[in-house]
């Protein structure tokens, strides 16, 4: 049996309108009901999914697990108590800020519990409105975070091609970062080794759980790494499709109709 699922949360678990269906919230607790534990992994911080970890019954609640920054961050649900964290660097944080600040391109960055955005759209605002919380700045350095730690930067772009460019023009500054995409507008940087798949393996050790028995659910770059990882790795009908052939199983259903409901159905309840 199946012990550990690991989901994504945007477009996977959470549809494009920003919530979770009552499809994956039954199910979810019809798997832990069985035995099985529920694992958000997210590239938001801990904090910044609470209002998901809620509809889940999954918030401060004991022996309950979040992975977060993209595998940067290990979380008890209970209490908030990080178990493991990896960040970018303040160094480097610093260094890819004063790029977006240099560019004028629309930059986050994440501490350990907030996220700020810099020269923030009409577009990403409305993405994110009411979906995660972020506080807007003009800052032109990090230095108001002095005494922070900087765990994750990125840039978003509705031009992919802009953002895969971008990726390379800043490769002789990010040596010491992982970078992956994500929502088809936003290219991140982690500390180098960071990623979902280390992070679902990493949490499944700590539990003892064989990665055999761990299933992980995504559809976008900054998933499949933990596709790769886990014993099945499962795309929702909307994964990228350049991402199909790393699948072991692709849903029928998407992020707004129940995907992970699926995948929790015909692995875990129907075992």
């Amino acid at each position: 049996m199946y012990q550990l699922i690991a989901v994504d949360l945007d477009e996977t678990l959470v549809g494009h309108d920003g919530t979770i269906c009552q499809r994956n919230v039954d199910a979810v607790r019809a798997a832990r009901e069985k035995g099985a534990r529920v694992v958000i992994a997210t590239g938001r911080g801990y904090t910044l999914a609470h209002s998901e970890l809620k509809r889940l019954d999954l918030f401060d609640r004991p022996n309950e697990y979040t992975i977060s920054f993209n595998g940067g961050a290990i979380t008890e649900n209970a209490g908030e108590r990080l178990l493991y964290f990896d960040g970018l660097g303040n160094d480097l944080g610093a260094a890819l800020f004063a790029e977006g600040v240099r560019r004028g391109i629309c930059t986050h960055v994440y501490t350990k519990d907030q996220l700020y955005i810099i020269n923030i759209d009409d577009f990403d605002a409305a993405q994110l409105d009411g979906k995660i919380p972020f506080t807007a700045v003009d800052w032109t350095d990090l230095a108001p975070l002095h005494g922070q730690e900087i765990a994750k930067v990125l840039f978003m772009s509705r031009d992919m091609d802009y953002l895969h460019e971008l990726e390379q023009e800043l490769a002789p500054i990010t040596g010491d970062a992982s970078a992956t995409y994500s929502s088809n507008r936003y290219l991140e940087y982690n500390h180098k080794g960071v990623n979902k798949g280390s992070g679902l393996l990493r949490l499944a050790d700590m539990l003892g759980i064989p990665r055999e028995q761990t299933i992980a659910v995504g559809d976008n770059p900054n998933d499949l790494p933990m596709l790769r990882a886990a014993g099945l790795g499962v795309g929702v009908a909307n994964v990228l499709p350049s991402m199909r052939d790393d699948c072991d199983y692709i849903c029928e259903a998407d992020c707004d109709e129940g995907g992970v409901a699926e995948v929790i159905e015909k692995f875990i309840l129907s075992a």
